[in-house]
C-alpha cells in the first residue's frame, strides 16, 4: 500500500470533516481547502492546514476549479486527494488531473470514471452489457419542452437527474407535465452550480423501490 502522509479533501463542511477524521485514526496528516464565503466553515478548522482557494463570490466553484486545487497540492507536497461527493468526485478529468500531477486520487480509477461517472454514458454502457434500464431520455435533455416530451413518453412520475451528479444535488422528482419545467430548471442550474455540467436526463420514477 502506497505511504499517504499528506492527504488534500476537495471538498466542504460535514463531507471533508469527515474524510478528516478517518485520516487522523490513520495518522495522516490533512489539508483543507476553502472558498472566502467558507472561511468560518468548521471543516476549515477541523484539518492540519487549511488554504483559502477561488474567487470571492464564487463559493461553489472554488470546490469545482480542477487547476487551482491541483496547483495547490503541489505546492503544498500532498501525497493524495479525496474528492468526498458531489464536486468533482465523479469528474474523470479531475482524476487524470491528479494522475497527471503524480498525486493519488483516492476514488475509482480514470477509465471506471469515464464510463460511469456520466450517468449517461453509465446507463448506455448497462444497456450494451444486456443489463436492464429504467425507462428513459437516452441522452441529456436539450431544453424543457423536449424534456417534457420525453417524459410524456416514459410516463409520469419521472425523476429528473444530473448527468454528472452525486449526493441528491441535481434532482428532481415531476409527479406531473404542470410542474416539469420549473423543476428542469431549478435541476439545470443546481446541477451547473454543483457539478460544473448542466446536462439533464430522465428517468421513470419508482416510488416504492425494493
Amino acid at each position: 500500500m502506497t505511504d499517504i502522509k499528506r492527504l488534500l479533501a476537495a471538498n466542504r463542511s460535514e463531507i471533508a470533516i469527515r474524510i478528516f477524521r478517518s485520516a487522523h485514526e490513520l495518522g495522516i496528516r490533512t489539508v483543507a481547502i476553502y472558498s472566502h464565503e467558507d472561511r468560518y466553515a468548521l471543516h476549515r478548522f477541523k484539518a492540519d492546514e487549511a488554504y483559502e482557494i477561488g474567487k470571492r463570490g464564487e463559493p461553489i466553484q472554488a470546490y469545482l476549479d480542477i487547476d487551482a486545487i491541483i496547483k495547490l497540492a503541489k505546492s503544498q507536497d500532498i501525497d493524495a486527494i479525496h474528492p468526498g461527493y458531489g464536486f468533482l468526485s465523479e469528474n474523470p478529468r479531475f482524476a487524470q488531473a491528479c494522475a497527471d500531477a503524480g498525486i493519488i486520487f483516492v476514488g475509482p480509477q480514470v477509465e471506471t470514471l469515464q464510463q460511469l461517472g456520466d450517468k449517461i454514458s453509465a446507463r448506455k454502457t448497462a444497456e450494451k452489457a444486456g443489463v436492464p434500464v429504467l425507462g428513459g431520455s437516452g441522452g441529456a435533455i436539450v431544453d424543457a419542452e423536449q424534456g417534457l416530451k420525453l417524459a410524456e413518453q416514459v410516463g409520469f412520475p419521472v425523476i429528473l437527474k444530473a448527468s454528472h451528479g452525486g449526493g441528491g444535488r441535481g434532482m428532481r422528482v415531476v409527479r406531473d407535465a404542470a410542474a416539469f419545467e420549473q423543476a428542469y430548471e431549478q435541476a439545470r442550474r443546481e446541477s451547473l452550480t454543483a457539478f460544473g455540467s448542466p446536462d439533464i436526463f430522465v428517468e421513470r420514477f419508482i416510488e416504492r423501490a425494493r
